[in-house]
């Protein structure tokens, strides 16, 4: 495996668009007749999530899913199954993402793997020429966010962020009319998550199960032991594969506190909490609180991951502005009330990820503007990376926005990048 992917690794660094010339015309031909039949072929690699990046693309016309891959034999059988049912051209299911980049048939990938995956396979993506939806976060760490940024922009790649609220049109319209002074002018936003997540325990040593390819599971990440209670979930909460729950729901709220705000990024951001509710293997807070300082304005992010909270009954993103309030229990619904706290609007309607992902075929067949193009989803990710550096050294980072660089913080300054396994390091 390791020479496989180092050889893979030293073809990519030696093309400026990781593919040789032959491969480019044949792409090109293959495109050519793809458009000319105005189909568009897909895959989707992780399918837990993935599973419904399927189902939406099922959903869209002159849309086929071409492979599904997963290093789980059981959900690549899974998703196999669903997509045989949902469309009559063929589907390969695959454990091994390069086998995707390598048909030249292929339009798009779809990165629904773990967090620490989202910006190695999107880069790949871009250099084999083809256009990616990405998961949020859409990267591990703030120096991936930056080189994903750059791969989609240099292979002139249309890169979609899974943060689907950017496309629910009752939130679409909230925005505008947060614009249109509906509430007067915006001072402060403040997001709320709770849930009732109970503990991962500790985990032992295991062998690995004869369905999972842990060796591909881990990819880009240095390789650590496996033990019985991190896949297909838990990792969220370790440091070396996810960013807690900052990373996992806070980017969703944070990205629609930035785009009611008007803002890009902070100036300090500050962090604190713990994990309070169980004694386990979880190393990220299930409690907290960030507040990311704008200058003019303030985002506030109220974390409570193992407590609902039930008698509080928060909303997701709350606005706060100089003529009254606008709420969102979690985008397919918003409220107007005045500063007294009376209700003067109440819109809801049904939610759907599907818009979202129309938005990305549309991009690519016929140019529409990307609602969640990567280059400002990773700036609301920026947020969620700068929290938890903020968390992980002491509770607070300073940071100059027009630079984008961290002020006088070298610990905070080591969580920057990470360490890879030889022949994953993504470089554009």
């Amino acid at each position: 495996m390791k020479n496989s992917i180092l050889n893979r690794r030293r073809f990519l660094q030696h093309s400026a668009a990781g593919v040789t010339a032959a491969a480019l015309a044949k792409r090109h031909s293959a495109r050519a007749a793809n458009k000319a039949a105005n189909k568009l072929r897909v895959g989707v690699m992780g399918l837990g999530r993935g599973m419904a990046h399927v189902k939406n693309f099922l959903k869209l016309s002159d849309v086929e899913v071409a492979y599904v891959c997963d290093v789980d034999d059981n959900r690549t059988a899974n998703g196999l199954s669903v997509v045989t049912k949902g469309q009559a051209a063929a589907c390969r299911g695959i454990t091994d993402l390069r086998h995707m980049l390598d048909d030249p048939h292929l339009d798009a990938i779809s990165v629904a793997a773990p967090n620490f995956w989202h910006a190695p396979a999107t880069i790949l993506g871009c250099q084999a020429g083809k256009h990616v939806y990405v998961e949020k976060p859409g990267s591990h760490n703030a120096a991936e966010a930056g080189l994903m940024v750059a791969a989609a922009r240099q292979h002139k790649r249309h890169v979609q962020m899974g943060n689907q609220r950017r496309s629910y049109p009752l939130i679409i319209e909230a925005m505008q009319r947060l614009r249109e002074g509906v509430i007067g002018k915006v001072l402060s936003s403040r997001t709320f998550y709770s849930n009732r997540r109970g503990s991962i325990g500790k985990g032992n040593p295991a062998p690995v199960p004869k369905h999972l390819n842990y060796d591909l599971w881990q990819g880009p990440a240095p390789e650590r032991p496996y033990k019985d209670n991190l896949i297909p979930y838990n990792w969220h909460w370790h440091w070396h594969y996810g960013g807690g729950e900052m990373a996992n729901n806070g980017v969703h709220a944070l990205d629609l506190a930035r785009w009611g705000l008007g803002v890009d990024l902070p100036r300090r951001v500050t962090y604190g909490g713990g994990r309070y509710h169980f004694d386990d293997d979880q190393e990220t807070p299930d409690t907290g609180m960030a507040a990311f300082d704008f200058g003019h304005c303030t985002a506030l992010w109220d974390q409570s991951s193992c407590n609902r909270r039930r008698s509080e009954a928060p909303p997701f993103v709350s606005f706060y502005g100089e003529g009254g309030v606008l709420t969102t229990t979690g985008g397919h619904n918003y409220t107007v009330y005045d500063l007294d706290g009376k209700e003067l609007e109440r819109k809801s309607q049904p939610a759907s990820d599907t818009p979202h992902v129309a938005n990305f075929i549309n991009a690519i067949r016929n140019g529409e503007k990307l609602n969640a193009e990567i280059g400002d989803a990773q700036v609301s990710t920026l947020l969620c990376h700068l929290a938890n550096m903020a968390w992980r050294t002491g509770g607070a980072v300073n940071f100059d926005p027009a630079k984008r660089r961290l002020i006088d913080t070298p610990a905070a300054a080591k969580l920057w990048a990470r360490d890879y396994r030889p022949g994953w390091e993504p470089r554009v």
